[in-house]
């Protein structure tokens, strides 16, 4: 149950109430951080202070005019400013009567253009989300928000300053630069983010095709760049001096010394003091390494005792927030020290490790931000210190180039595809200033795929990015007698956007986590059935992505539509004695149908289905929603709510799939 914030304010929520609750907004983009500072202002007004404020504060809806906060800078509840001390000045409750008036006075314009009847928007309607507090925005947002008279986003960053919020103190800002209004932020202590678009769709709507275009580059490609590069050359340095400290011939411990310090300066870089309980589970886990260091079972003792202790961390020892921005970096910690209980139970690491040899491991700074995972033989490989050479050289500038161009598209070209790139609807799409407008299935898919093109290449984004400082960190290669290739590949993005399977997109997400998950979870649970031990990898990946029901919705639904596409395609392969299976059979297999035409078209059709699957399990990852920032039934509300617009389209399909398996077997 939760308390409002203000001083003197004794509402509270439960779940008779109809009382709502408004997290004080924390979130790191431009608009969040103004907005958190206005709200601040006014609590401290009453308050006298807001030190003593915790990072889920709420503000209860009886200190807004309307009941409800708003998302629109211009509605006088923007800011909460009712409160018990405080009295409207006859000023006030004049800008309050002008806004809504206004707001009215252009609906009945609006109207009249169109022809339509339209009724007044609900402030509380789930339709569209965003990052602070899941509520709809105003669907007829400010004319002040619209460029007039050629005024663009450019011209209006000249006259403004954004402040940057990296530092760990939500109240602490860093010097000031120029950039324009609503460009997105990388996050100091969140390495794994979805940015948000520098055009607002308000602003986006008015543009015409000419326009955006001209602002695209100053207003989006140029900004996206420069940020990306201002929070990560510092790892990147920091991975080159790991691997010149590697060619030196130094002692070993010398060496582990040296990525250990790199790798808890990194931490630092991003998470500041609460790097605390990374360390703490890297402790736990070669404590219990040690202490069970003649048994047979550590493997499974230990993927039980890491998994209570971040279920535990994410529930009751810090705040759900800041446990999520550590959530990769905790991710990575667990699966290497699971993965390393595992080979020493198997014979492949022949002793314990020294706690010195174990946390040079651990804390590689070249996997310990971004990962990927990486294998305890594979670090000690790494360690012996390979020459620089051209190859090398090559491998990291091509990875550091592809993670930017999947960065700028995930930023500028994804949440525009349509309306602007690929413009499905015309004019039509162009001229309306909310998009939402625009009614029907069709739209409902497209925005769909927007989002989830634009979540996809974040994660090609951050997988490049880890091929990029685990390079030149000095690790990702493999060795063939006297050849050495730095072939590193964490993801495949050709395998995802044009798939022949699902079986095929899961694997090619994130090449070196599935690898962890079948060796370490998928075959040690194949003794209890494949489906069997199917479920208990998804449910092994969503618990190790922490307590998120968004998150956990998609990865059991993968579990499901994989399982039962395989063992289709398998039994449809064995009806017709052709090559259909999920995966793509090698050149000398036994099938005797390989290139006729409605081979082609059952392989097409089922990459059809994959695509679709995609789309819809997608679209719950709206970049106007921050995971990180937002209530657990909100996130669930906001999934749920996503997919009943798209009818359960893929879960219809998956059970369909399933009765046509049970048809012909």
């Amino acid at each position: 149950m939760s308390a409002c914030c203000v001083s003197g304010c004794k509402n509270r929520h439960s779940s008779t109430s109809k009382l709502k609750l408004y997290r004080i907004p924390s979130g790191y983009r431009p608009f969040q951080a103004n907005r958190r500072r206005l709200w601040l202002q006014a609590i401290q007004q009453v308050n006298g202070s807001t030190e003593e404020l915790k990072g889920n504060a709420r503000v209860c809806g009886a200190h807004f005019i309307s009941g409800e906060a708003s998302m629109d800078h211009d509605s006088p509840d923007f800011v909460p400013s009712v409160f018990p001390c405080t009295k409207q000045s006859p000023s006030h409750k004049k800008k309050v009567k002008w806004f809504y008036g206004r707001r009215k006075r252009r609906r009945r314009t609006a109207n009249a253009k169109t022809g339509e009847k339209t009724t007044p928007p609900r402030v509380d309607s789930p339709v569209d989300l965003q990052s602070s507090v899941l509520m709809e925005e105003t669907q007829t947002p400010s004319t002040s928000s619209v460029p007039k008279e050629g005024e663009t986003l450019i011209k209006e960053a000249e006259t403004k300053t954004v402040k940057s919020q990296i530092t760990s103190s939500p109240n602490k800002a860093s010097p000031s630069f120029k950039a324009p209004v609503g460009s997105p932020k990388l996050e100091k202590r969140i390495p794994f983010v979805l940015l948000k678009p520098v055009f607002a769709p308000a602003v986006m709507g008015a543009f015409s095709r000419q326009k955006f275009f001209q602002e695209l580059a100053h207003g989006c490609l140029l900004p996206t760049a420069q940020q990306g590069l201002e929070q990560v050359w510092q790892l990147l340095v920091i991975c080159l001096l790991c691997r010149l400290l590697w060619m030196l011939g130094l002692p070993s411990f010398v060496k582990h010394l040296g990525t250990v310090a790199g790798g808890f300066y990194t931490l630092y870089l991003f998470f500041e003091l609460h790097m605390i309980w990374v360390v703490l589970l890297s402790l736990l886990c070669y404590l219990f390494l040690f202490l069970c260091r003649h048994s047979t079972i550590r493997g499974t003792f230990l993927s039980i005792t890491v998994l209570i202790y971040l279920l535990l961390g994410e529930l009751h020892m810090m705040d759900t927030t800041n446990w999520h921005k550590m959530r990769g970096s905790q991710m990575v910690v667990a699966m290497k020290a699971i993965s390393l209980a595992f080979d020493l139970d198997r014979g492949v690491v022949t002793s314990v490790p020294s706690p010195i040899e174990f946390m040079g491991y651990i804390y590689f700074v070249g996997t310990v931000i971004f990962g990927p995972w990486i294998s305890f033989n594979s670090y000690k490989e790494a360690l012996e210190g390979r020459k620089l050479s051209f190859s090398w050289l090559l491998k990291v500038s091509v990875s550091w180039v592809k993670s930017q161009v999947c960065l700028v598209i995930s930023n500028c070209v994804a949440p525009y595809l349509f309306p602007y790139f690929i413009p499905v609807y015309g004019d039509k799409l162009l001229r309306s200033k909310k998009r939402r407008k625009i009614r029907g299935t069709p739209a409902k898919w497209l925005l769909a795929y927007e989002n989830t093109m634009s979540f996809h290449f974040s994660n090609y984004f951050v997988g490049y990015l880890s091929e990029t400082t685990t390079t030149l960190a000095g690790a990702g290669f493999t060795e063939e007698k006297e050849n050495l290739k730095w072939d590193m590949t964490v993801s495949k993005p050709l395998n995802i956007e044009f798939p022949r399977s699902m079986v095929e997109v899961v694997t090619s997400w994130n090449l070196p986590m599935s690898c962890f998950l079948h060796t370490y979870v998928f075959k040690s649970a194949l003794k209890f059935g494949t489906f069997s031990a199917i479920m208990v990898t998804y449910t092994a990946s969503a618990l190790l992505h922490g307590l998120s029901f968004h998150l956990g919705a998609v990865l059991i639904s993968l579990g499901f539509i994989t399982y039962i596409e395989h063992v289709l395609r398998k039994r449809l392969a064995a009806i017709f004695n052709a090559c259909v299976l999920s995966k793509k059979c090698q050149p000398n297999c036994t099938h005797r149908n390989k290139k006729e035409l409605w081979v082609y078209i059952i392989n097409i059709a089922f990459s059809a289905l994959a695509i679709l699957h995609l789309t819809y399990l997608g679209s719950v990852f709206n970049s106007s929603v921050d995971y990180m920032e937002e209530d657990e039934d909100d996130i669930t509300h906001h999934t749920i709510q996503k997919w009943s617009e798209l009818s359960w389209t893929s879960h219809w399909f998956t059970f369909g799939c399933w009765i046509l398996y049970r048809l012909i077997l």
